[in-house]
């Protein structure tokens, strides 16, 4: 690629991004977003925002179906104007939104009922059609109250106010594209609760945690210095003159290789990733919550369902700051107070691990669990459903069932559910033995596939980890030992990226990974230390 080209390719994008971030009042008549439209669906029991856009000045009446309540707005400076319908039972007879301002529009088959957002990488954005159950599961898909919609993937510093997108009725085609975790779990609710659901997807895949928050937040929190100095320096060296350059050289090449590998009947080799493929992408602070995000903020919703951390593995450490940070940020930008957030846990991944050691996804997964003194929240573990060979397991559906238990239990009422894994609550050492106590046992602790308790690790003052014997001695306490180890002074479970390990609940819930110790985490960056 030239470097007129290169341009070219630049000020298309900038281009298109520009017309969403655009104020749409410059376009002179009544504009709505792709988030207020025809089958969407109203979060039931509570007021639900209605926005767009008018001529600065106008007076805008909305008044939504029989009951025919009437909400009146003015645009403002910028066009915008902004009513909030009284809360609504669940409601499954469609409902027309007529809006009435320099312009009439109607918004049609809107029905009421739960909404949740679908957020976060690529095991959140995987679709139906990965799942091993695809096949089977499309074919009982079809759900006319049941709707979805999806958020492109623009990544940008500038705020959008828009995107491209609309409300379907879940059926046997529209699913297949759709999130398989997210379709899952509101499938579940719909069908448990009988009321319509509603689900924005909005993941991106390999996407950054600090990609999601909005940049000047993190600009303004010290915590996150040493990660937003870095980005700085890092934008400055992909803008410049020698960055281009050397991307049109290596673009060169790599055609070259290309028509080769063409030749000899072999694929081509990966090309080479251009200055704006950074600057527009997944990883950089702030760029889904300015493209992604912030269309739909503000939209009624009961809460958020997430799967990320795969990509902040290797800043562990940090995570425990950020993650949480997030979510904090995200409730206040809302301002629906602290709605429900419930994550997935990592699952197990790459080669199984049989003899103790460190580990940034063992880690990772720690700083998710930390997050749970968050109120509100929910982890769903699913240390047991992960694949070694492959980064995004297929077996969604599980993963969507850990999740609804949360939602289930702790927002619709249903008290005789436990939606938590088994957690370590307590230590106790006499002699060479370790006693652990747990919560959340759930009608007490079990092994899976073998009678052996496996994963735990246990250590003495020098640090060394061995491989314990341990056996469930009570309905919430496990013993740990090692004849190796004459005073131990921690335990740990499950602390690999791919362990083994076999304990659960009785109602089938995993064993949450943990450590008794506080030893420095091996992703904590040497100036925190």
């Amino acid at each position: 690629m030239n470097s007129r080209l290169f341009s070219s390719s630049v000020f298309r994008i900038g281009f298109g991004i520009a017309l969403l971030a655009m104020p749409l009042d410059v376009l002179g008549e009544l504009k709505l977003p792709a988030i207020i439209s025809d089958h969407m669906v109203l979060q039931r029991m509570q007021a639900n925002p209605i926005w767009g856009w008018d001529d600065p000045g106008t007076e805008v009446t909305v008044t939504f179906g029989a009951d025919e309540q009437v909400k009146k707005a003015k645009a403002g400076d910028d066009g915008k104007w902004t009513v909030k319908l009284d809360p609504l039972d669940a409601n499954f007879a469609p409902a027309t939104i007529v809006i009435e301002g320099t312009s009439r529009r109607e918004i049609t088959d809107v029905l009421v009922g739960e909404v949740w957002m679908c957020s976060g990488q690529s095991n959140m954005g995987m679709t139906l059609a990965g799942d091993w159950k695809a096949e089977v599961e499309s074919l009982s898909s079809n759900h006319p109250n049941l709707r979805l919609i999806s958020v492109p993937r623009v990544g940008t510093q500038e705020l959008q106010t828009d995107f491209k997108g609309q409300w379907e009725s879940a059926n046997s085609s529209n699913c297949q594209s759709f999130s398989a975790v997210g379709f899952f779990y509101g499938r579940y609710l719909h069908e448990i609760l009988g009321v319509p659901v509603g689900l924005i997807n909005n993941a991106w895949g390999g996407s950054a945690a600090e990609a999601w928050i909005r940049r000047d937040s993190l600009e303004k929190d010290p915590r996150f210095t040493t990660l937003m100095e870095g980005w700085k320096q890092r934008e400055t060296e992909l803008q410049s003159d020698e960055a281009k350059a050397k991307y049109e050289v290596a673009l060169a090449a790599w055609k070259e290789k290309a028509a080769e590998a063409k030749a000899a009947g072999k694929p081509a080799p990966r090309a080479p990733s251009s200055p704006d493929s950074v600057l527009t992408g997944n990883q950089r602070p702030g760029n889904i919550f300015a493209g992604v995000v912030h269309p739909t903020l503000g939209y009624g919703m009961k809460g958020v369902i997430w799967y990320q951390g795969e990509s902040n593995a290797g800043r562990a450490w940090e995570y425990a700051r950020l993650f949480p940070y997030m979510i904090e940020q995200w409730r206040a930008e809302w301002g629906q107070g602290d709605f429900p957030f419930y994550w997935v846990q990592l699952a197990d991944y790459q080669a199984e691990v049989d003899q103790p050691g460190e580990s940034d996804w063992a880690e990772l997964r720690e700083s998710q669990t930390k997050t749970l003194s968050l109120s509100n929240t929910g982890e769903a573990v699913i240390i047991d459903l992960g694949e070694a060979n492959d980064i995004h397991p297929k077996n969604k559906y599980d993963v969507a069932a850990r999740l609804v238990r949360w939602a289930l239990a702790k927002d619709y009422g249903m008290k005789n559910i436990e939606p938590q894994s088994p957690t370590y609550r307590e230590i106790q050492i006499a002699d060479n033995k370790v006693t652990l106590t747990f919560d959340h046992v759930a009608g007490g602790l079990r092994t899976v596939d073998v009678n052996d308790v496996r994963g735990f690790a246990i250590c003495g003052e020098d640090h060394k980890w061995v491989l314990a014997d341990a056996k469930i001695t009570g309905g919430d306490t496990i013993e740990v030992w090692s004849d190796a180890i004459s005073a131990p002074v921690a335990v740990r479970y499950a602390w690999a990226s791919n362990p083994v390990c076999n304990v659960c609940s009785k109602v089938g819930l995993p064993l949450t990974p943990f450590r008794t110790d506080d030893f420095p985490m091996t992703t904590k960056p040497a100036e925190a230390r």
